[in-house]
């Protein structure tokens, strides 16, 4: 210090970081390695399980039968497949895919990328009026103008229909708010749900009147639209005026267009909506983040966008609940030569008192983890998590990390107390804020545990225990840790006097000297 001509020396932790799980590239090398020191065979039923249970397989008995059986299933999906459309529609897509490659790579040839799409319109109609293949399916004709106004008079269906209208309702939220959040995404902007959902039924109040159908954030027209290079809502307005006009003056034009070149341009915009740099990412970051991404997409391609925005949800929803009924716990150690108590697996140099176990709780205490946290703790009255420990006196339990706990919570910690109690064990509680701090107040629980093992730090409690532990043994309690930490021969005295003043056990502050009201 200035005034004392001392200078006090300051030890510095280094941060610790948790160990990081081995990585995609490293788990593929440990494949390859012992992919090598595999035989043939074993490699070849690796890849292809079925071969294990070829060699169990029973050929004279059910050979003939199997071979019948999939024989008259293969002749009965045969007619579903027509070679006309496939290569049609394999054709457009492949000219609307070179369209855009040449589009992106040549500034001059920019226009292609956004007039493919209508050039396959135009190939595709040419060829159906010109050869008329009847193998390959069209629009067909379609109604000319828009439906009546029509101002509903009667409600007699309404009853009926009010389940259907909140499942469809559920449905376009989902589907209109996800491919809204995918575009947002990419194009690097906010979006406002709220916002969404306005213009959402305010489309459909209107559309209502006309007859129209459930209005909702197509997957497909959406990304047409954003493939076309679409910035601003103002192309939906266009769009929409194109599309009325359309159907005033043009529907004879589109009668000849062929379903599969439709199907072609929506396969060509779904391509460039795949994110695959997000899907690696979450690889390589998060391994159940990349879980539900790819159950969700598999869903999607298989199921239809409604089935896979229900299941993603579904499956992100069950994995929050899980989280959240499972929180991390974390024992807690003193780090060498200062007052921090951080988590021991994180920190190896970190030691613990014989006796004083130190529970750090990562979440908030609630209904739907209040059990597990209860079984979690009641592991601690024993010794098998820490096998050279003697026995446990003492479960500090810092809450500094809880937002909040609800009444659940106050009767597993009260059960909790109870069962401790008959084991000679005694909880003390470091660092509740002050929303916590009047629960356990209102409910019971200080007075029940004591106004004195309420503290405002963890080193405050660890001493009271220590001090505690000396005055009921009249030893002072053994440090479990590394060679390091207990190879100090005076580190006992450094606990209860540090360099910047006094902290003797007399000194202790607890964090409730008076009750709390």
């Amino acid at each position: 210090m200035i005034g004392t001509g001392v200078a006090r020396q300051a030890r510095l932790t280094p941060l610790g970081h948790p160990s990081l799980p081995p990585s995609s590239t490293t788990r593929f090398f440990r494949w390859r390695s012992k992919a090598g020191s595999m035989t043939a065979v074993e490699l070849l039923e690796l890849l292809l399980p079925c071969i294990r249970w070829i060699r169990t397989y029973r050929w004279r008995e059910y050979l003939q039968m199997d071979l019948v059986a999939g024989v008259t299933v293969g002749v009965m999906l045969i007619p579903q497949f027509s070679w006309p459309p496939f290569v049609m529609g394999s054709t457009i897509l492949s000219v609307i895919i070179l369209m855009k490659h040449l589009g992106k790579r040549k500034r001059n040839l920019r226009f292609l990328s956004s007039s493919g799409p209508l050039l396959a319109i135009i190939l595709g109609t040419s060829f159906m009026k010109v050869f008329h293949p009847s193998s390959i399916s069209v629009v067909g004709e379609i109604p000319q103008g828009l439906p009546n106004f029509h101002i509903p008079s009667e409600f007699q269906y309404a009853r009926s229909l009010i389940s259907t209208a909140f499942l469809i309702t559920g449905v376009a939220v989902l589907e209109s708010v996800g491919i809204a959040k995918a575009l947002a995404g990419k194009n690097g902007y906010e979006l406002d749900p709220n916002q969404e959902l306005f213009g959402l039924g305010v489309a459909n109040i209107c559309g209502s009147f006309f007859s129209a159908y459930p209005t909702t954030g197509a997957f497909s027209r959406s990304a047409v639209n954003h493939d076309s290079g679409a910035k601003t809502g103002l192309s939906g307005v266009i769009m929409g005026l194109t599309v009325g006009c359309a159907l005033f003056f043009l529907t004879p034009l589109f009668t000849d267009i062929p379903q599969c070149a439709l199907a072609a341009i929506v396969i060509s915009v779904g391509i460039s909506l795949v994110d695959r740099e997000e899907a690696l990412f979450l690889w390589h970051v998060d391994e159940k983040d990349f879980l539900l991404w790819t159950i969700t997409c598999i869903t999607t391609l298989f199921l239809g966008i409604e089935i896979g925005v229900l299941v993603g949800v579904s499956s992100s929803l069950a994995y929050v609940i899980h989280e959240s009924a499972n929180p991390h716990i974390a024992v807690l150690g003193r780090l060498p030569g200062t007052t921090i108590y951080r988590n021991i697996e994180q920190y190896p140099e970190s030691y613990i008192y014989d006796g004083i176990v130190v529970v750090r709780i990562d979440a908030p205490i609630y209904f739907a983890n209040a059990g597990y946290i209860r079984g979690r703790l009641q592991e601690y009255q024993t010794t098998k998590y820490r096998p050279e420990a003697e026995k446990v006196y003492f479960v500090i339990i810092e809450m500094a990390p809880v937002p909040y706990i609800d009444c659940s919570a106050v009767q597993a910690l009260k059960d909790l107390h109870q069962e401790y109690k008959s084991q000679e064990i005694q909880i003390a509680i470091s660092n509740p804020n002050r929303k916590v701090l009047l629960t356990l107040s209102r409910s019971g629980l200080v007075e029940l545990i004591g106004d004195n093992w309420y503290f405002v730090s963890v080193h405050e409690a660890v001493k009271a225990c220590l001090q505690e532990m000396s005055n009921l043994h009249g030893t002072a309690p053994r440090i479990l840790g590394n060679s390091t930490a207990c190879g100090q021969p005076d580190f006992l005295q450094k606990l209860w006097k540090q360099q910047d003043g006094d902290e003797s056990p007399l000194n202790q502050e607890p964090l409730l000297p008076v009750n709390v009201v």
